[in-house]
């Protein structure tokens, strides 16, 4: 497929430059593009063939019967830490970018709680009715949350996540990096020590407690992405963008040894157990890789942020190439918050044909069939956004 040529405020920056007000970094948008399309994955799966397993904290992992079907959900791990990645290191490049278009830090700060609020907003009004489209159309169990207690109402998932994060991260865009560095290993380290043992699993926490720190169900209270897990992930994004505004693309080349050494970090983790791990590692590959994502233990992360640092080299070296040979995930990247709303409902709708669901082979024609349906819903809204101007209230979304 050919590309079309991008704008002139599109264009990537010249290596070892500083991104320019309004520029694109490609490599960042292609990483963004590939994770919606792995996340399409897990919703297909979830929609149509009516499998998703959930890594809780206080369950059992989930059993899988081949590598197939372990895969399919494991390599859709990469997409959250991502997600909370790229959000922290597009926050200082946006920062940045109206601070030389002479917005005040008052107005940058209001601009992201307001983001973050209308996340939240959007996870309550928007995308939990599409989650309902997989509850009415189903026959098959799906997750099951630690706790209890009632029918869930209110659900908390990762726009949720996503939003406390931009909230809390708005009032520390000028904070010290060695405060960043601080918060986002007392985060990461909280978690792992704070998260309740096994034996906890049915006790109903405070409904705050889900939002803050503990994944699960409370009554009509629902959380699966609390916020200070996803605190750290963001911190991390948040000290990767500082070193891009002051190194330049050149900040690209130490995403090689941080994701080599993260790696490494996990298989030490993972094969010593204990502390990091939440579950021990069982038997065979698939249950050495098998690791908690609600909340992430620190081995959850090591692998999935390692692969994505992996991942983010490689589209740094091949940018030049990017608009010919990845434009679907450029386009995707480009416009993350419309392509994860309309998703859902694509799936969703698509998976009222199939209530017991279906084979992988047959999921995996729907996900193809979702992303072409979804690619010039994508373009289209791309050129819708870049038409709005600066001010316009189309630039929150």
């Amino acid at each position: 497929m050919t590309a079309a040529p991008f704008p002139p405020a599109e264009q990537p920056t010249e290596p070892g430059q500083m991104p320019r007000a309004g520029s694109r970094l490609l490599s960042m948008d292609a990483l963004r593009g590939l994770i919606m399309v792995l996340m399409a994955v897990d919703h297909a799966s979830y929609f149509i063939a009516r499998v998703h397993p959930g890594e809780f904290w206080g369950s059992a992992l989930p059993r899988y019967a081949d590598a197939l079907a372990f895969l399919t959900r494991w390599i859709t791990h990469l997409c959250a830490p991502g997600f909370f990645f790229l959000m922290g290191a597009g926050m200082v490049l946006f920062a940045a970018a109206r601070r030389q278009a002479g917005w005040t830090e008052r107005r940058i700060v209001r601009f992201f709680v307001t983001r973050g609020i209308l996340l939240i907003l959007l996870q309550l009004c928007l995308e939990n009715p599409a989650w309902l489209l997989g509850r009415l159309g189903s026959r098959q169990p799906l997750m099951d949350p630690p706790g209890g207690g009632g029918d869930v109402l209110l659900h908390f998932g990762v726009l949720y996540g996503l939003g406390a994060t931009m909230i809390a991260f708005a009032f520390l865009m000028r904070a010290r990096t060695m405060v960043i560095v601080l918060l986002s290993l007392g985060a990461i380290l909280a978690t792992q020590w704070l998260t309740p043992s096994a034996a906890e699993t049915g006790v109903l926490f405070s409904p705050w407690l889900r939002l803050l720190l503990i994944p699960g169900h409370t009554g009509v209270w629902q959380s699966f992405y609390p916020l200070v897990p996803w605190l750290g992930v963001t911190g991390l994004g948040v000290m990767f963008g500082r070193v891009l505004i002051h190194q330049g693309e050149r900040a690209f080349r130490h995403v090689l040894p941080a994701g080599a050494g993260f790696l490494a970090l996990f298989v030490l983790l993972r094969w010593a157990g204990g502390f990091g791990n939440f579950h021990p590692w069982e038997s065979g590959w698939i249950g050495f890789f098998n690791v908690t994502k609600y909340p992430p233990s620190l081995a959850f992360l090591l692998v999935t942020l390692g692969l994505n640092f992996l991942l983010l080299f490689v589209f740094h070296k091949m940018e030049a190439a990017l608009p010919r040979a990845a434009r679907p995930l450029l386009v995707f990247g480009r416009s993350p918050l419309f392509f994860y709303i309309v998703h859902l409902y694509v799936y969703g709708l698509m998976g009222l044909a199939f209530p017991d669901g279906t084979g992988y082979a047959v999921m995996y024609l729907f996900w193809l069939i979702g992303l072409i349906v979804l690619f010039p819903l994508c373009v289209w809204y791309g050129r819708f956004k870049r038409r709005k101007p600066v001010e316009s209230v189309w630039k929150l979304f």
